[in-house]
């Protein structure tokens, strides 16, 4: 018997409960990932278990009925997870990178490099191997979600602040970082137990390889955006580039042996430096976010298993302490080497705290692949939560509300943060 009409119901309910659970999200003052996660939570085994209802059973030959609908829907959110990346691409400002300058990536890579080693130590205090499964949970706290922490910035006025400029670009930054990170963590991982001078050299020449390709491929992008758009067939244009994007997924995996959403993130880069990314983003926002993006949401929920966590609650609890003080320090130690005041470097650690879209995206991958098991993948999902619901309350509590020139903070343009000092 088919599956269809179970993976339809399913979708049914993923879709609405994703919507209205994020809706309601917003309207707590969380963000609408928040609420998308949290109700996968409760549809997954942590509370109803909705995919083992008979409702959502397959019928099988013979008799009886299976009851895994997890492969179809993990087709599904892992689309969700490259169409997702090939946005963060194509929203990556590269010009906007360059002008922040060295104040951003230093503040970047303070919270990269502590967040790296708190998530490899806690890993190996709790028994968990070093390589690869403790550097994979210290890649998965790197990451920043800079959407929560703009939108508590424009709430509070200060996101043409030095600290909100500052926040900003080192988000984009670190997650650029966190997707460098990610490549090398698995293209090592898949050697572990056969690394020697040669597999190393096969390793690093191929990624280099791939990397190569992708950039040499992405002059070659304005031409074929012009050419699809020349064929007089519906929508030419966003087909060629979803196959592009699904190409340079496939060739990230098979060819520079790092992960798919890799070499979307580098499509979307691509294609955000062409003449037409605003009816790129009009036309993939709509098939991204209706129904894919809710799906890996939800299913990350799905997938996570809180009861998993009752043997294991030290190990999340020391997860989260370290997400939330090793990016703080990192970043904001950082930020006042290079001359801010302390309560600026405090406001800029706080402001990069939040884990978002690519910490998620990142852990969902290693569980896929078998880097991580169900109860690290679990605890990084509570993870992501506990940061997002304390950066708001965080940025409020450090920042003065209605930020105006004579509050202490100049309302300088993004584009163009002033020095510390200046």
């Amino acid at each position: 018997m088919s599956h269809l009409p179970q993976l339809l119901l399913l979708l049914i309910v993923i879709i609405a409960s994703a919507k209205l659970a994020a809706a309601a999200s917003t309207r707590l003052g969380q963000p609408a990932v928040f609420g998308e996660i949290f109700v996968g939570l409760v549809l997954g085994p942590t509370v109803l278990n909705m995919l083992t209802w008979p409702v959502f059973a397959i019928a099988v030959p013979g008799g009886g009925h299976g009851t895994d609908l997890k492969p179809f829907l993990g087709d599904l959110s892992e689309l969700g997870v490259i169409l997702l990346m090939f946005v963060a691409g194509l929203e990556t400002d590269v010009a906007e990178m360059r002008r922040v300058g060295r104040i951003a990536f230093w503040t970047a890579a303070g919270g990269v490099v502590l967040p790296l080693a708190g998530g490899a130590a806690v890993a190996s205090a709790f028994g968990l191997p070093f390589f690869w499964e403790g550097l994979f949970i210290g890649t998965i706290l790197t990451a920043t979600s800079v959407s929560i922490s703009a939108q508590t910035l424009m709430e509070l006025g200060a996101l043409r602040s030095r600290e909100g400029a500052t926040i900003l670009g080192a988000a984009v930054i670190d997650d650029v970082m966190g997707i460098i990170l990610l490549s090398l963590v698995v293209a090592f991982a898949r050697s572990v137990g056969s690394i020697d001078y040669l597999t190393l050299t096969f390793i690093v020449a191929r990624m280099a390889a791939f990397f190569v390709l992708a950039f040499v491929a992405a002059r070659l992008l304005p031409s074929v955006g012009r050419w699809a758009e020349r064929l007089g067939v519906s929508q030419g244009l966003l087909a060629a580039v979803l196959a592009i994007t699904f190409g340079y997924a496939w060739a990230a995996e098979y060819v520079g042996g790092v992960a798919a959403i890799t070499g979307a993130y580098l499509a979307g880069v691509g294609f955000g430096q062409t003449s037409f990314k605003s009816r790129i983003d009009a036309g993939i926002h709509p098939l991204t976010y209706s129904m894919l993006v809710p799906v890996f949401f939800v299913g990350i929920g799905l997938q996570a298993n809180g009861r998993e966590l009752g043997g294991h609650v030290l190990f999340t609890l020391a997860i989260v302490l370290v997400a939330i003080v090793a990016k703080a320090v990192g970043c904001g130690g950082a930020a006042r080497m290079l001359g801010f005041t302390g309560r600026e470097s405090v406001r800029v650690g706080a402001g990069m705290i939040s884990r978002g879209e690519v910490g998620l995206i990142i852990a969902s991958y290693g569980l896929v692949h078998g880097i991580i098991g169900h109860d690290v993948f679990s605890a990084s999902v509570i993870m992501v939560l506990a940061t997002t619901m304390v950066t708001p309350p965080l940025l409020r509590a450090t920042f003065p509300r209605g930020i105006r020139p004579d509050t202490g903070f100049v309302e300088e343009s993004i584009a163009g943060p002033p020095e510390p000092g200046a």
